[in-house]
């Protein structure tokens, strides 16, 4: 059953209440530490970098890493089965009642879909590229693009990813960077964040606006549009990086604005819970933070494997191309 909308900033949760002062303690004692936040805030995982055993989880942020090996020699293959059109475009006018409403203006709507593979998760966390990897007791791998936050030495920065396009579409530089609908959907989460970080910093300022990264998948490249956001931490902010993190939590790319109502429709429409996708994890290394978006996510169920993905929705959004969009997100960047 889908979360109550009511109960899902759990901020005062035991468990959030723990997460928030273990990671204070760890930071004021410059302890490197690893942490996993779920999207609803209920099962937070944080431990010191020592007590991460390989058997549990796996994980590359940004090159600091347990991952030792590859798997050059197995072939990775998979299919999807994505929702139908129909199913997806059910939750989608749902979406564009509440956006005609002016319940919100932007909100990442996003699905499951079935994947067949012929490995494991782990074989898979091993095999494939991306700036941020994560795999937990094979029950979910994420290799994301997306950064949540950075931390270093006393500014914070946020990089919002919204906008995607497949590489290989005629002028596919231009026809993203030109998209009216895409160029407002970023300004509006550009916004947010930048928001958001005036809660915890100052001196707010948008340092990058709307450059591209280029994304390898198995299929295919993509262009994906993102932003660069900084402030500036009071000098007491290593004894309050639980505090930091959960004042800008859920993250604002992966929910829409204003953030907390566009939660509850979230919530009302998706008909699924999120897990620990569209949550955060990051690592402290005892001096800086790094931290990422949990999203480009398997997720072991009863079933099998589903592969959680979605996008953002305007006024002006179509629905078979943000139905495209989201299978288009369905991939695994091997090397």
């Amino acid at each position: 059953m889908p979360l109550q909308a009511k109960n899902i900033y759990s901020y005062q949760s035991p468990e959030a209440v723990q997460a928030k002062e273990r990671m204070n303690e760890l930071g004021d004692k410059r302890i490197p530490f690893l942490f996993i936040i779920d999207f609803a805030m209920r099962n937070p995982i944080v431990l010191p970098l020592d007590e991460v055993r390989a058997d549990d989880i796996l994980y590359d942020f940004n090159g600091i890493s347990n991952i030792t090996g590859n798997n050059t020699a197995k072939k990775i293959t998979y299919t999807k089965q994505p929702i139908s059109f129909e199913a997806y475009e059910a939750k989608f006018l749902n979406v564009m009642r509440n956006l005609h409403e002016g319940n919100t203006y932007l909100l990442n709507l996003t699905a499951q879909t079935s994947v067949d593979i012929n490995c494991s998760l782990r074989e898979i966390v091993v095999g494939s590229r991306s700036k941020y990897r994560l795999w937990y007791k094979e029950k979910f791998v994420c290799f994301s693009p997306e950064i949540f936050v950075k931390i270093r030495q006393g500014e914070i920065s946020s990089y919002p990813m919204k906008g995607t396009i497949d590489a290989a579409l005629p002028d596919a530089y231009n026809t993203i960077m030109n998209d009216e609908k895409e160029t407002a959907e970023h300004i509006t989460i550009v916004d947010l964040i930048r928001n958001d970080l005036s809660m915890v910093a100052k001196e707010v300022a948008v340092k990058e606006f709307r450059y591209i990264d280029r994304i390898q998948t198995s299929e295919k490249e993509l262009l994906q549009v993102s932003s660069r956001i900084t402030g500036s931490l009071p000098d007491n902010y290593f004894g309050h990086l639980g505090d930091i993190l959960y004042t800008l939590l859920p993250a604002g790319s992966v929910t829409g604005a204003p953030k907390k109502k566009t939660v509850e429709i979230i919530l009302e429409t998706e008909g699924y819970e999120r897990g620990y996708y569209t949550g955060v994890a990051g690592l402290f290394d005892g001096e800086n933070l790094d931290s990422c978006v949990l999203i480009r996510f398997i997720e072991k169920v009863e079933t099998g494997y589903v592969f959680k993905s979605g996008g953002g929705i305007t006024l002006s959004s179509d629905p078979m191309s943000e139905y495209r969009e989201m299978i288009d997100k369905v991939y695994l960047p091997l090397t």
